[in-house]
């Protein structure tokens, strides 16, 4: 118990110092490759950060364990809005470029929309159990190949601007790679860490499985996330903040779930009910209303968010 305390606290500290470190890497790199920062938010960081979601996506369908799967993904992009998003405009109202009002969000709300969608087979046929499907996988890589597109499109934008005008990054390439790759594996490595002892320590104390599954698994390996797009908010890198959840939660629904299903077959949805579904398109639904209103996600809107995450979890685990 005492260990786990210990190795829950250290895990806490690798995973801040790596995000903070990994923020300023991803932005000098921008800048020196005169890309977006939100092209590196919604590929290198995002993807990065979803590996943890990717491995007990992957572990857990392959031993015919869809429900945890399905838990891991539709606790994380609901995490990832209210939660994250929500404590990061708290501290720091989070302005949002007109580009992602106009095409980053509508993507993630197309993509959230079309997940909702296909987990209610029963709502379109009454005798038919919610089942997720090969087919349905199908279509979730579809929309993850026009979100590539997208990206490629996003990487001929490059800055104009003369080598004197351009602002200057932390670091040089060279060591923004670098330390890119070393901040993403401590990250995982970190995040797995803080995931093993809070189970540990939710065992001793004796909670629930069904408690332990929707904090230590789900807001657990959201952590990367949340410590990075927290950071990102307080630095005022509002492109990486929320170009870091929505690549991450188009991923995690596209390739995290999708890709699995398509290697190993159908899965039953058993335990997810309207509720669930819902929270999840309002998700995306909310964050593309609240980052429209003059393109700020305000202090106000966080509280919002933050409500709505507090009610769901209530439900979900008293109801």
């Amino acid at each position: 118990m005492v260990l786990d305390i210990v190795l829950l606290l250290v895990g806490f500290a690798i995973i801040i110092k790596s995000s903070d470190v990994l923020v300023d890497a991803a932005s000098s790199l921008a800048l020196k490759l005169r890309v977006p920062k939100m092209l590196i938010a919604l590929t290198i960081v995002s993807f990065g950060t979803c590996a943890p979601e990717i491995a007990i996506s992957f572990r857990s369908i392959a031993s015919g364990d869809g429900v945890m799967a399905f838990a891991n993904v539709v606790g994380s992009s609901i995490v990832n809005v209210f939660l994250i998003i929500g404590l990061a405009s708290f501290i720091r109202p989070i302005k949002v470029r007109h580009a992602t009002v106009k095409k980053e969000l509508p993507l993630l709300l197309i993509v959230t929309t079309a997940f909702s969608i296909l987990m209610l087979d029963s709502a379109f046929n009454p005798l038919t159990d919610n089942v997720f499907s090969r087919r349905d996988s199908i279509i979730l890589i579809l929309l993850f190949c026009m979100f590539l597109l997208y990206l490629v499109g996003m990487l001929f934008k490059r800055n104009n601007k003369s080598e004197e005008e351009i602002e200057k990054g932390k670091y040089s390439p060279l060591i923004s790679c670098v330390l890119l790759l070393v901040t993403i594996v401590l990250i995982i490595y970190s995040s797995d860490l803080i995931v093993e002892s809070a189970k540990n320590i939710a065992s001793f104390l004796k909670i629930s499985e069904k408690a332990i599954t929707m904090t230590a698994i789900v807001i657990g390996t959201s952590l990367p996330e949340m410590i990075m797009t927290v950071i990102s908010a307080k630095k005022g890198e509002f492109d990486m903040a929320i170009g870091n959840i929505i690549g991450t939660n188009i991923f995690n629904i596209c390739i995290v779930l999708g890709l699995p299903i398509l290697i190993f077959g159908n899965i039953a949805l058993e335990g997810f009910g309207f509720v669930d579904i819902l929270v999840v398109f309002l998700s995306s639904f909310l964050l593309f209303i609240f980052a429209r209103s003059e393109r700020v996600v305000s202090k106000k809107e966080g509280v919002i968010m933050l409500l709505v995450f507090i009610l769901y979890y209530v439900y979900m685990l008293f109801f």
